[in-house]
């Protein structure tokens, strides 16, 4: 690729390709478009991508910062939908998975391969990425013309999730709202908590059970209704006092 010395008149020397990086190549690397260190770098972010997404996606880290039951002065027993916003759009569909994959893609279609035959939920997803992407960060320092982009790219995916792991200091539980079960004496109410260290909720008083995002959405619907009917029924019974 580059077969000029540093002393050659009017020769520019090449330097890596990283947006961050940009030092000039040893002479050992002059047939490469990214530095080793970048390389060496790259490829500890990589392996350490599916340990920081096991991290955040649990319940706990998805609905840190949820009010707690009977917190503030409103008394609601209903937490709201997980505030971290931030989590989700890495956890979710769009996420991590999404972002390995198009980097996967790319590299797939400057080897005139396939596309990543991976697909489904994240969890199944990101190994298979990870695994890819490992193997093959060698080609692209070397091969792979845009690569400085991608190593930016992956940089950037792992100081995002490192920094909102970070966040969670130590195992934990957050209050997350009353259980919305109907039983047959009414709702049951038991308090819900979520763990940092599991992907479940579950009630200690009827058992039920919740598990990822989808099932998340239903639990906060149901305690939505909760809320509305027992406001329904506190008005009914005000009217009626009256």
């Amino acid at each position: 690729m580059h077969d000029h010395t540093p002393d050659d008149d009017g020769y520019e020397w090449p330097t890596c390709v990283t947006p961050n990086c940009k030092r000039q190549l040893w002479v050992a690397e002059a047939d490469r478009w990214a530095c080793r260190p970048c390389e060496d770098s790259t490829g500890k972010r990589i392996i350490e991508i599916p340990a920081l997404y096991a991290q955040l996606d649990t319940t706990a880290m998805l609905m840190k910062g949820a009010s707690r039951i009977g917190g503030g002065t409103s008394g609601s027993r209903t937490a709201p939908i997980p505030p971290r916003l931030d989590v989700l759009n890495l956890v979710g569909p769009g996420g991590i998975a999404a972002r390995l994959r198009d980097i996967e893609d790319a590299w797939r279609a400057a080897l005139g391969w396939n596309i990543a035959p991976w697909r489904g939920n994240p969890a199944e997803a990101i190994p298979r990425h990870v695994g890819f992407l490992a193997n093959n960060l060698l080609w692209a320092c070397e091969r792979y013309e845009s690569v400085g982009q991608d190593i930016d790219d992956l940089r950037r995916l792992h100081a995002e999730c490192a920094a909102l792991a970070a966040g969670e200091k130590r195992p934990g539980r957050v209050q997350i709202g009353a259980c919305p079960v109907r039983l047959d004496d009414g709702w049951c109410g038991t308090a819900l908590t979520a763990s940092t260290g599991s992907h479940r909720v579950h009630c200690g008083g009827c058992k039920a059970r919740w598990e990822g995002l989808g099932e998340w959405r239903e639990l906060r619907a149901a305690q939505e209704a909760v809320t509305a009917e027992q406001a329904r029924q506190a008005v009914e019974q005000e009217e009626m006092a009256a």
